[in-house]
């Protein structure tokens, strides 16, 4: 017997992993385009691997995933692209398998674009170890020997893990989803017309907008308090001929949801041009992150261009 049926088996069990794989991957690096890389990786440690040998393939494969991501954030060049002040996480549409888990409120929240950035700031195995046990469940013997640490190690990463992210958080939007479209649906209205005293009431008064500057700079944008948000998004918001020459013709604005939150989406033809993401608070927004950087929405133009959208809040001849 050759050995195409076992090779093709293997491929198979490799797979059926990957959706997984992925959405492990895109948590700890907050890039879909790293965790492909690191997928694929895996892939090739799997094909040139003792299969035989290997007795639970998915935790082997889990394993080695989650040390090819933390070799990736430990790299001089992943420090240097990733400082603070340098980074946002990439967003992804819901029901993007990469999202991975969505059972409990810990899958939820450890892929909302808030947690990924905060998540940003801990050590790397720290990052790995709450992603393994808030997001995928496993326990502290697993974890150790996933990341080649002791228990109490483990037991200790997720507690400061833990900690960290709790007090940065800024808490949770508190309205279900008909009541968040509302409340973006008004903003862009508001911004589009130039009602700034509408704009700060719809605002905490801490309110935060990021720009990724279209990857034109090498530090993001960043403005704070309610009335600067609210002057930067009438003018980000306000159609003028100038933008559509900038962008290249007429484009349409369309609501979607992107990483668990409410999201404004700017479609030019068939490809995603630019994401605003919405963070709320209270019944009001606290975040707005706006990223159009052509390599950080490959994924999610890809996932809109296989949905069969809505009409567009607004479109822009």
């Amino acid at each position: 017997m050759d050995g195409t049926a076992p090779d093709r088996f293997d491929a198979g069990r490799f797979e059926a992993s990957r959706h997984r794989l992925a959405s492990l991957a895109y948590r700890l690096l907050g890039s879909a385009t790293d965790a492909e890389d690191a997928v694929q990786d895996a892939f090739l440690r799997w094909q040139a691997a003792d299969r035989q040998r290997i007795a639970v393939p998915e935790a082997w494969l889990t394993k080695v995933v989650a040390n090819l991501c933390l070799d990736r954030l430990r790299s001089a060049h992943a420090r240097r692209e990733r400082s603070v002040g340098a980074w946002l996480p990439e967003p992804l549409l819901d029901g993007d398998p990469m999202l991975g888990p969505a059972d409990t409120f810990e899958q939820r929240e450890s892929v909302s674009l808030a947690v990924l950035t905060l998540l940003e700031r801990l050590p790397p195995v720290e990052r790995a170890v709450y992603v393994l046990r808030e997001a995928f469940c496993h326990g502290h013997a697993e974890i150790a020997e996933i990341l080649g640490i002791s228990e109490a190690a483990s037991q200790q990463h997720l507690h400061r893990a833990r900690r960290r992210v709790s007090a940065a958080r800024r808490g949770g939007d508190g309205v279900d989803a008909a009541s968040a479209r509302r409340i973006v649906e008004e903003f862009l209205a508001a911004a589009a017309s130039g009602r700034t005293e509408r704009l700060v009431a719809l605002l905490t008064d801490d309110a935060t907008a990021i720009s990724d500057g279209a990857g034109l700079t090498k530090t993001l944008i960043r403005f704070d308090t309610a009335e600067r948000v609210a002057a930067v998004a009438r003018a980000g918001f306000k159609p003028t001929a100038a933008k559509r020459r900038l962008v290249g013709g007429a484009y349409s604005v369309h609501y979607a949801r992107a990483n668990g939150a409410p999201a404004i989406l700017f479609v030019l033809g068939d490809g995603v041009i630019g994401a605003v993401t919405f963070d709320l608070a209270d019944g009001k927004i606290s975040t707005v992150r706006g990223i159009a950087t052509p390599a950080r929405l490959v994924r999610l133009t890809a996932m809109w261009q296989r949905l069969e959208p809505g009409p567009p809040l607004a479109t822009h001849e």
